[in-house]
């Protein structure tokens, strides 16, 4: 795998993006396709009024036909996630809204979620530690570095519509830097399933500084090539949001 470049035109880009915009695997392209496609979307890699790659690009990265693409964007149009617009400034663009916050949606979601939270949040853990714990020990180019920080500021910057998507970006990146797809693509799986709870939740001011000050304790140890302090700010970050949601599940 390349080294990620920092920063790309009209929206966040690599590394995020190839976390979902990987090579189809399955018998049904259509549908695992529908599922790649959704998951950018849920996870904020393409945003609410941006585009999707140009087609010719996608259905390369996906390994997939041109016609089995259009047949899935048309299911998202259908679904009303996606609209397709024409001209020179034509494409694909996302309208999905997330729902408002509501406990009722999120034990709702929890009801229907394969496996129980712990295993969730164990599984998330063991992801998250172990990318910050390899890129803490292998070091990282200038860069990286200069892509990690700019998925920090990113982050410290956001306004509070725009917040879980910059957060999930900053974590895929992580998990991107390892130059480990296998891991990448877990946890975009895994960030999506929480996702869908997180949004469920309201997003408080004082939650979102002490997240702030933990996603750069993580950058910072990694910058210092400290495997344990990484580790440790990881854990932190991560039983936090547990918390959170567990209160918030009631």
């Amino acid at each position: 795998m390349s080294e990620p470049e920092a920063g790309s035109a009209g929206g966040f880009g690599e590394p995020a993006a190839d976390a979902v915009f990987r090579p189809v695997r399955s018998g049904n392209a259509f549908e695992e396709t529908v599922e790649r496609l959704l998951s950018a979307i849920k996870l904020g890699v393409v945003a609410q009024g941006e585009r999707f790659p140009p087609e010719r690009e996608l259905a390369s990265r996906l390994g997939i036909s041109r016609i089995t693409l259009r047949e899935a964007i048309r299911a998202l149009q259908e679904s009303g996630y996606a609209e397709s617009r024409r001209g020179r400034f034509g494409g694909t663009f996302v309208t999905y809204v997330p729902p408002p916050p509501s406990r009722a949606e999120a034990q709702r979601l929890l009801a229907r979620m394969d496996g129980s939270l712990d295993d969730l949040f164990v599984f998330r853990e063991a992801l998250e530690v172990g990318a910050a714990v390899r890129l803490a020990a292998a070091g990282l180019t200038a860069g990286q570095e200069e892509l990690l920080l700019a998925r920090l500021a990113a982050v410290d910057r956001a306004s509070t519509d725009d917040y879980r998507r910059c957060d999930t970006v900053f974590h895929l990146t992580l998990a991107e830097l390892t130059g480990s797809p296998s891991l990448s693509s877990a946890l975009a799986d895994t960030r999506m399933r929480i996702n869908d709870l997180l949004n469920a939740m309201p997003i408080l001011s004082k939650n979102l500084e002490h997240a702030s000050r933990q996603h750069r304790a993580v950058v910072e140890a990694i910058r210092r090539r400290d495997p344990d302090g990484a580790r440790r700010a990881v854990v932190e970050h991560l039983d936090g949001t547990a918390a959170l949601l567990r209160a918030f599940l009631g």
